[in-house]
């Protein structure tokens, strides 16, 4: 039923991984140093100034011993993390490349940039890839391939976590986008899907579906993703709680092009509960039921088989 990677392929993954890590720990690092300090006159006066990546300024002080030393220390520590993050994205490429020709990874593409996309603002962690797609992050930390029926759509569901929604906009707010902006750095062929506004769709036909919870008396609804007026609107769906409630989960995916991206998901387990109980609905569409409970056997299987720390 699986198909297992070769011993080089498996190799290839970790390695990759380790190198994928490092520069997220590195761009980490350098985000505390964006920006500049210099020295600016007012009267008789010199003041240490810190300008940020907006052009916003404050100033630090007039100039002491004590802050010209940290401004000196400042620039080589800025000087050296960001050579640092220059020679793990040239090594990180050197993967990618190595990643495609020996097959490692099989998530598609456009799934791993708008991933990426959502990390690099810094709102990946307010998404969960709660659909089919969530189960290249389970074949990809077994290190096997499901069968490919299991995996056969055009879209990737994304749960926007509406508990957190005021630090959400707050982080697109800095970098002044709507979550329809943001997704446009994937592929910029997405367009809302003509009456259905909780969906992208580009040029391929490839969907993204973003989701919610079902609303609260906290929740604000009906409600776009963001205050602008042309962004997407989350949908809401009856699994939002149990899937919010569940277990985190993150893997990092490679896609068929040896991109990398970090997937945030449910933990397996949790995923085939969700899966079995949908496909037991009496109202389920029975296409989808029996997909549905295809899933939750592929997976209870593969944690039986091969992820013995997510057995219960």
């Amino acid at each position: 039923m699986f198909i297992e990677l070769s011993s080089r392929q498996l190799s290839q993954y970790v390695d990759a991984c380790a190198v994928f890590d490092a520069l997220d720990a590195a761009e980490q690092r350098a985000a505390k140093f964006r920006g500049t300090m210099f020295v600016r006159t007012v009267g008789a006066r010199n003041y240490l100034i810190r300008r940020d990546t907006r052009g916003q300024q404050r100033s630090i002080g007039p100039i002491t011993e004590e802050n010209q030393s940290a401004a000196q220390k400042f620039t080589a520590e800025k000087a050296a993390i960001e050579e640092r993050v220059k020679q793990l994205r040239s090594e990180l490429d050197i993967h990618r490349k190595l990643n495609r020709s020996l097959r490692v990874g099989r998530a598609p593409s456009i799934m791993v940039r708008a991933l990426q996309a959502l990390k690099d603002a810094g709102v990946d962690r307010h998404f969960l890839v709660v659909g089919t797609h969530a189960l290249f992050a389970y074949e990809q930390r077994a290190g096997v391939l499901f069968p490919g029926d299991a995996l056969a759509t055009q879209d990737v569901d994304l749960l926007l976590d509406t508990r957190k929604r005021a630090q959400f906009l707050a982080q697109l707010d800095k970098v002044d986008m709507s979550l329809v902006d943001l997704l446009r750095r994937a592929d910029k062929t997405f367009e809302l899907k003509q009456g259905d506004l909780c969906t992208l769709v580009n040029a391929s036909g490839f969907e993204i579906d973003v989701i919610r919870r079902m609303a609260t008396d906290k929740d604000e609804h009906p409600m776009r993703a963001t205050a602008h007026e042309d962004d997407i609107g989350p949908v809401q769906v009856a699994t939002g709680d149990k899937l919010l409630g569940a277990a985190r989960y993150e893997q990092i995916v490679v896609a068929s092009t040896g991109e990398m991206a970090r997937m945030h998901t449910i933990a397996p387990r949790d995923y085939a509960r969700v899966k079995r109980e949908l496909g037991k609905r009496k109202d389920r569409d029975p296409l989808k039921a029996r997909k549905d409970l295809l899933q939750a056997d592929l997976i209870e299987k593969l944690v039986l088989e091969y992820l013995p720390d997510q057995r219960d």
